[in-house]
């Protein structure tokens, strides 16, 4: 019987965990399979569609989230309600999901952080979609930061929002606007990932009014806003344990598998060993 054949998808993706990550979650869950990566430019993606489809699913990172949909055959109710997609099952048809938002709200979750209260996201882009969607359901209020030059798209993101839940609590500001007690803080941006790791996105008077602190940023493991966070006495998480359980959500669509959460916390450990080991090299 030939393995069952993998792969995930984007553009640059020259030092993706998702290989080790989901090749240790298949062998947690005794599955032959073999797991690709597949770099592929935007104006390239239609073409590769066909090669896609072959496969029996794929995830989807930066920037095909969205490109991908009008190439599916059917999207599930929440994937569809986020315009974002990083999981692809293929049979019959092809079905796109999103594990995201899951692997947001159980790594915070299972590392004692609440989704509760006034939340802050900062940034507009795919994955501030996604996390202020999962906190507005959770009943949080939600405040969508950014810079000046991103008002308009987090006034646009804010605008979609209102007009696809029943009265959400959504509203939007500049970064440097930001006031008041925050229970949790999340950064969706970019800033602070590697190479940049002396970036912060928000000032050290903004930490100290923060709660908890989550960073999606996975590279470095230890980012300069959770370093600060904490110094400031904050609850504080990195992006490593929310891309560890989007990736095991993944699994359980593709096989039903599912896992015990202290292979999910001695998964979350490895990879960030690895992630420092592909970096020295």
């Amino acid at each position: 019987m030939s393995k069952k054949q993998f792969a995930v998808i984007g553009h640059p993706i020259g030092h993706t965990m998702s290989p080790f990550i989901h090749n240790r979650l298949f062998a947690l869950a005794g599955v032959e399979a073999e797991y690709h990566v597949m770099d592929i430019p935007p104006e390239s993606l239609e073409q590769a569609v066909p090669e896609l489809k072959k496969l029996d699913g794929f995830n989807i990172t930066i920037p095909h989230k969205s490109a991908i949909i009008p190439f599916l055959d059917e999207l599930d109710k929440k994937a569809a309600a986020y315009g974002s997609v990083n999981t692809v099952v293929n049979g019959e048809t092809s079905v796109g999901y999103t594990t995201d938002g899951e692997g947001f709200a159980i790594a915070l979750r299972e590392n004692g952080i609440p989704l509760k209260g006034r939340v802050v996201i900062l940034g507009s882009g795919g994955v501030a979609r996604t996390m202020a969607y999962e906190a507005l359901i959770a009943g949080c209020a939600v405040t969508l930061a950014v810079r000046p030059s991103d008002l308009l798209q987090a006034a646009r993101l804010a605008g979609e929002i209102l007009t696809t839940m029943h009265n959400p609590a959504i509203s939007t500001c500049t970064i440097d606007r930001l006031e008041g007690k925050v229970d949790l803080l999340v950064n969706a941006t970019p800033v602070g990932m590697y190479p940049e790791i002396n970036a912060m996105p928000v000032s050290g008077v903004v930490l100290s009014h923060c709660a908890s602190v989550f960073d999606a940023v996975y590279n470095p493991v230890e980012t300069l806003l959770m370093k600060a966070a904490r110094a400031n006495g904050a609850r504080v998480l990195g992006g490593m344990p929310m891309l560890v359980w989007q990736a095991a959500a993944a699994h359980n669509i593709w096989d039903g598998s599912t896992y015990k959460t202290s292979d999910i916390h001695e998964l979350c450990e490895e990879a960030g060993t690895e992630l420092a080991r592909q970096f020295a090299e």
